[in-house]
């Protein structure tokens, strides 16, 4: 069985061929870009040693971010489910909405690092590409975001801020016109410019080093969780639930990195998926509904699949977790069994956000809805010793269309 080293990060626990596990992650790679991304590399292991650039790091994550985002306990929705406690940690309180201002972040000082004028990024929800638009604006970079028409469409307000910024948004009209085209484009673009450009990956997916700085950005969640925790209770409580949605993983990475070490009969690692429309086939959930290995963008993991070997389409009522593939980070905590995969539906989704809103004052976006909708689901099968903490990583008012749409009235 595979097993995972304490003490040492997960996102170092790979062999010098990049892989998890012996067999997740990687480098599937044109010629054209072993180069570039061994410079990168090199570059990324100087910086986040430099405690100069850990400290400009910390001082954008602070005055600009907003760190530490909000640790709460949702009271009324705890007493309405009569079980264990339910907590948020606040992540959509972060500059733009959502945790992928951790990545973009990083990705643009290392750009300014290695003395490129542009970016180039991914994105589904409009999340990371809304991100990566903000920080190169920042820092004065020019910027380019590849997305499937699908989520162009379904995801206005995050478009109109991206355009906002003064980035330049490139329609994907390939394949199911969604975020696996658009990281697909994306890597296609950054062969061809990789000289003058920086390429961001939008989440801990894609070659080894990609997934290693997505990593090393987001797990800013669970540091300052971790510290949370501790004010909150005086130490680390005997039973604790921490559940994350899951689409490509850099939430989920963020927020369980400082827990990985502990044992998972005190704090269990709950990833949920997108189980897709309740009466479809389709899904987007590899690592709970039986896919396997494949190659997607440049690594190995869990991939939906036909038996051909022909990527799959998926569905989801949420953009953000639409995606066929997953982290090969998440492939090596689901063989190892440090972590726990499920999935919710649309359906699930939809009435969590309703429930969530109406309780609590908040208003999460619909992949932390289906991370809310297991936290519903087995709160009240619990003691009130329990503690469920979710990862509450974007706010929904890119999805109110969607929501307008589904629910009518919101």
């Amino acid at each position: 069985m595979i097993k995972i080293k304490k003490k040492i990060p997960l996102i170092d626990q790979h062999d010098k061929n990049g892989f998890w596990g012996g067999k997740f992650g990687g480098n599937f790679i044109p010629e054209t870009l072993k180069k570039p991304l061994e410079d990168l590399e090199v570059l990324f292991e100087k910086l986040r040693k430099d405690k100069n650039f850990i400290k400009e790091r910390d001082k954008y994550f602070k005055n600009w971010i907003g760190s530490p985002t909000r640790f709460v306990k949702l009271e009324k929705l705890t007493k309405k489910l009569n079980g264990a406690q339910i907590w948020a940690k606040v992540v959509s309180d972060a500059n733009g909405g959502a945790h992928k201002i951790y990545n973009a972040t990083v990705h643009c000082l290392i750009a300014k690092k290695a003395g490129k004028k542009f970016v180039v990024g991914d994105t589904g929800a409009g999340y990371a590409g809304k991100m990566l638009s903000m920080a190169a604006k920042k820092f004065g970079l020019k910027c380019k975001i590849f997305m499937g028409l699908k989520d162009i469409k379904r995801q206005k307000p995050n478009c109109d801020a991206i355009r906002k910024n003064g980035a330049e948004i490139v329609p994907v009209y390939t394949g199911s016109q969604t975020l696996v085209d658009a990281v697909s484009e994306c890597m296609r673009y950054w062969v061809s410019n990789c000289d003058t450009t920086h390429m961001c990956v939008g989440s801990t997916v894609g070659p080894n080093i990609f997934v290693k700085i997505c990593g090393w950005s987001t797990a800013q969640i669970s540091r300052e969780l971790k510290t949370q925790i501790k004010l909150k209770f005086k130490k680390i409580p005997k039973k604790i639930k921490l559940i994350n949605c899951v689409g490509g993983g850099s939430s989920a990475y963020g927020f369980w990195s400082e827990f990985i070490d502990f044992s998972k009969n005190q704090i269990e690692l709950i990833g949920v998926e997108a189980g897709g429309p309740k009466k479809s086939k389709l899904h987007a959930a590899p690592l709970s509904r039986g896919a396997k290995l494949g190659i997607l963008h440049g690594a190995a993991s869990y991939v939906c699949q036909n038996k051909e070997g022909q990527i799959n389409k998926t569905e989801s009522i949420s953009a953000g977790l639409d995606y066929p593939g997953v982290s090969p980070i998440h492939c090596f905590l689901k063989d190892s069994k440090r972590a726990r995969y499920t999935f919710a539906t649309d359906e699930d989704a939809l009435k969590a956000y309703q429930m969530v809103k109406k309780y609590e004052k908040l208003n999460p976006s619909l992949e932390p809805s289906h991370a809310f909708a297991e936290a519903i689901r087995i709160a009240p099968k619990l003691n009130k010793n329990v503690i469920i903490i979710v990862n509450s990583c974007g706010d929904a008012k890119k999805d109110r269309d969607i929501l307008k749409k589904r629910l009518g009235k919101i």
